[in-house]
């Protein structure tokens, strides 16, 4: 199972500031508890420093990170805040039939709640749920 975890970056911040990001490894910490042998792609874990990209490689990089997300069985979206690289990725995957679980309090916004087949406000009910879940009854099985 290939699990894809997404989420805020740089969010609003109009420099080349970035948000906290240790949801991440919180994400990837509850997943591995039910699920060890997963495989989590973390895009921050892989490209820790694109935020001083230049605009070229940012752009690849950008659209690399959709494509991973579009490629994975799931994806785990954390949103504090709207985020237009976690849509691009959200949609990406959604195109391409992945499941979506969205952890925000924007949980009312029209396109979270259009792609997501879970939401939870926040990141303990998040962890609460997954020590608990069998991550793969979310994930469609394959057309035979």
């Amino acid at each position: 199972m290939k699990i894809y975890i997404s989420g805020v970056m740089q969010g609003s911040i109009k420099g080349q500031g970035i948000q906290g990001q240790g949801y991440r490894q919180i994400i990837s910490d509850a997943i591995k508890v039910l699920h060890p042998n997963a495989e989590i792609y973390d895009p921050f874990s892989v490209f820790p420093d694109s935020v001083a990209y230049d605009d070229q490689r940012a752009k690849e990089v950008l659209f690399e990170m959709a494509d991973a997300a579009a490629a994975a069985d799931l994806v785990i979206a954390y949103l504090p805040e709207a985020s237009m690289g976690t849509a691009l990725e959200m949609i990406r995957a959604y195109d391409n039939g992945k499941t979506i679980i969205s952890i925000s309090t924007l949980e009312k916004n029209w396109f979270i709640r259009a792609v997501s087949a879970k939401i939870f406000p926040s990141l303990d009910d998040f962890c609460a749920w997954i020590a608990q879940t069998h991550l793969s009854e979310l994930i469609p099985r394959a057309a035979e």
